[in-house]
């Protein structure tokens, strides 16, 4: 089952009075790029998460979001710096007898003043934070992959469509082939039996004039090697894994060869079906561009 590029996933878990959100949103892209977007006390478990996600994840941009939030009471400790409260309780009664102020020192104006109370939050220990952080992650993986499953067998399913498309149109080609060439003999042989008659041309000549341009204008190669890479583009389509750079690869293989047809095809039948597959296969490319 080939899979989209695109899509988005959601998980989230709870452990140790923390709940761990993960959102992953994939887009586009020609390699696998991730990008994690975390508190910074989490970047000793980058790698881990990036190889989590490289573990299901071949191609694409994938932007990922990690948010904490405390789930239940917090062990903080609160800390007083008694040397800052008396240097500045000092400070203020110099300066209340400097300026003749009345009044008591209250002890509320000394715990506002910067530094006297400092709150220490636990230290966090991230690898053992690492389960929980993990199930989260997985929890958002798994709806990614399943989105960009639903929207890949989309995909396969206008892709396969428009291949068969081609097909027929490669047909259509094949079969006209050397009707072409017979027409021109005739054309050929039309134009130039009042030369033949009068002895300016002999048959001979005009046999070789048609032989050249059958020769030209054989597309026979073209139309073989069409119908295997239309093949292959089939059985890509039922490959369970990544399968975007090679379907691209056989695409432009398959544009070489109809403009190869193209150049060869002296017949307006031809030429509008080319225009026709030209068509198909513009956006057949453009859907390839979104595949896995």
């Amino acid at each position: 089952m080939i899979r989209s590029m695109t899509g988005y996933g959601r998980g989230e878990a709870i452990s140790r009075g923390k709940k761990f959100t993960v959102e992953l949103k994939a887009v586009n892209h020609r390699y696998n790029e991730i990008v994690l977007r975390f508190p910074r006390s989490f970047s000793p478990l980058e790698d881990q998460i990036k190889r989590l996600i490289q573990s299901r994840v071949a191609r694409g941009r994938i932007d990922g979001f990690i948010n904490v939030e405390e789930n239940g009471e917090k062990n903080h400790r609160v800390n007083i710096d008694k040397a800052l409260a008396a240097a500045y309780y000092k400070a203020m009664e110099e300066l209340r007898d400097d300026l003749g102020i009345d009044g008591k020192i209250k002890l509320k104006s000394l715990v506002e003043l910067p530094g006297v109370l400092l709150v220490e939050e636990p230290p966090e220990e991230v690898e053992e934070l690492w389960p929980a952080i993990q199930e989260a992650v997985e929890s958002a993986l798994h709806n990614l992959v399943s989105m960009r499953e639903v929207e890949g067998a989309q995909l396969a399913e206008d892709l396969s469509n428009r291949v068969i498309r081609v097909a027929e149109l490669t047909r259509n080609i094949r079969d006209r082939s050397p009707i072409v060439v017979e027409e021109y003999r005739e054309r050929l042989g039309s134009r130039m039996c009042d030369f033949i008659k009068d002895g300016g041309l002999d048959s001979e000549r005009l046999a070789a004039e048609a032989a050249i341009f059958a020769d030209r204008s054989n597309i026979t190669e073209e139309t073989v090697r069409l119908d295997s890479h239309l093949k292959q583009v089939r059985a890509c389509l039922g490959i369970d894994g990544p399968v975007g750079r090679k379907l691209d690869f056989i695409i432009q293989e398959v544009n070489r060869e109809i403009n190869t047809i193209a150049s060869k095809a002296n017949d307006l039948k031809i030429g509008s079906w080319v225009v026709e597959v030209k068509s198909e296969l513009e956006k057949i490319r453009e859907q390839v561009q979104n595949i896995e």
